[in-house]
Parts: structure tokens; C-alpha cells; sequence
């Protein structure tokens, strides 16, 4: 396993959290002991999404003393600005996003990043939809409908042949992803379809990779709100692609990045 680059943080771990005090401390304690076991050089940044609760505090407490960091976005925007905030924050080549639940095991990232070490990519995504993944702890019946729905509403609209856009578990090359991010827009949950859909459009590499993945029912998804607002997010997407308002410039030569 590669240590990456000398005298940079290989790998930063984001963890967009909302009012997650109940939750992110065993989160937190799983996520250092998987470090610490793989022996990876590595910093987790929690980015406060303005949580009422003790959720900075929790997570201060916690990594005081270590290379990771909380970073707080002052009020509620929303889970994509706070995936945008962590990576533009982190200092690792490679970047691993995960929620606050841990849904996917962070044992999964082993996953990821042999996809990626294999075939040279730049993104590898988890996903909930493919024959092989492990759907251990289910949806209830209307939310798996819905997330289904949303999934082929957003193939037809952008093109992406994704089974599983949503998963918050992703890996990513920051330094080839960074061009993208500093151009987002989408504040909110359909942040990962406007990622994937600028990837396609400008060049990157992606690959989805089945997980196991188990559901939270604390889950604060609104099931009539939500997919309304992720699809009207979307077209927007379409929309300022359109008008070139992304428009990313990048290197299409390969640095020597390290693998993850």
C-alpha cells in the first residue's frame, strides 16, 4: 500500500455531519481504528453542517491533538456544500467521503481503492444496485421505490448509466476532481448526480463498485420534498452546463499521484 506523496496527507477522510452528536462518535472511533490497523496516513475532517446539537464539539473533542479538523459551515446549507467544503478544505491527494452513519462500512474502502489501483482511474463510487452488492439492512418499501424512481428519472435527464448515484460513499482524486468542485453548485442531496455528471462530461475516469451497505432509519430525507428538489437541482445542472457556466479547466496529463 502506497503512503502517497512525501510530506503530504495521503488520504483525508470528509464526513458531512448535521446534528450528528448521537451518532459520530462511534463513528469517529471506527474510522481511527481502521486507520490505525491499515496504517494509512490519513486526517478526518468533519464539516459541521450548523448542527444544533453537540455535534462540533463531539467531534473537536475528539481529534484534538491529531491531524484532523472540524470545519464548520457556519449555518445549514446543505449535504452537498459540505462534501464541496470538506474537499476543498482537505489536504490529501486521494479523498474518501462517508456519512456520519458509516451505512457503508469503512472496511469498504479497501474496495474502492483496488478498483482504482487496478484500472487507473480517478473516481470510484459505491453502489447500493449492482448484482453483487450487499444490501445487508434494507429500506423500507417506499423509500427503495422512490430512490429507484429518482435513479431512472435521473438516467434519462443527464445521460448517466449509474445504477446508484446516491451512496455516500465515494473515493476520489482530488487534484483531477478539484477543477470540478470549485465549480459545483448544487447545495443539497442531488450535489452527487451534478459530480458524476461533470465527470462524464469532461473526461473522468469513474467506476462503480458494489458495498455492503446497511440502512439508518434516522434517516432526515423527506420523501415527498426531497426528490422534488434533487429533480429541479438537476435541471439546473443541464441548465448551466448548457450556458458553459462550469467550464473547468484541467490538465489532461497524468501527474504521479500514488494509489490509494
Amino acid at each position: 500500500m502506497s503512503q502517497g506523496l512525501a510530506g503530504r496527507t495521503y488520504l483525508s477522510i470528509v464526513i458531512p455531519s448535521y446534528n450528528e452528536e448521537q451518532r459520530l462518535g462511534g463513528t469517529l472511533e471506527t474510522i481511527q481504528a481502521f486507520i490505525e490497523q491499515k496504517g494509512l496516513h490519513a486526517e478526518i475532517l468533519v464539516v459541521d453542517d450548523g448542527s444544533a446539537d453537540g455535534t462540533a464539539r463531539l467531534a473537536e473533542g475528539f481529534l484534538r491533538g491529531s491531524s484532523g479538523r472540524v470545519i464548520r459551515n457556519g449555518r445549514n446549507r446543505g449535504k452537498g456544500y459540505s462534501v464541496r467544503h470538506g474537499v476543498l478544505q482537505a489536504t490529501g491527494r486521494w479523498v474518501l467521503i462517508t456519512d456520519a452513519d458509516l451505512s457503508t462500512p469503512i472496511e469498504e474502502y479497501d474496495s474502492l481503492a483496488a478498483v482504482i489501483r487496478n484500472r487507473d482511474l480517478d473516481v470510484a463510487i459505491g453502489s447500493r444496485g449492482l448484482p453483487d452488492s450487499r444490501v445487508e439492512i434494507p429500506q423500507h418499501g417506499l423509500r427503495e421505490f422512490m430512490g429507484k424512481t429518482f435513479n431512472r428519472i435521473i438516467r434519462v435527464m443527464t445521460g448517466l448509466t449509474y445504477r446508484d448515484t446516491q451512496c455516500g460513499f465515494k473515493l476520489l482524486d482530488r487534484e483531477r476532481c478539484l477543477p470540478l468542485f470549485q465549480r459545483m453548485r448544487v447545495e443539497r442531496f442531488a450535489f452527487d448526480v451534478e459530480f458524476l455528471f461533470l465527470c462524464q462530461r469532461y473526461g473522468l475516469t469513474v467506476a462503480e463498485v458494489p458495498v455492503v451497505w446497511r440502512n439508518d432509519e434516522a434517516s432526515t430525507v423527506s420523501l415527498l420534498a426531497d426528490p422534488l428538489n434533487m429533480l429541479t437541482d438537476v435541471a439546473r445542472v443541464r441548465w448551466r452546463y448548457r450556458k458553459g457556466l462550469y467550464d473547468p479547466t484541467r490538465d489532461d496529463g497524468r501527474t504521479d499521484r500514488g494509489t490509494p
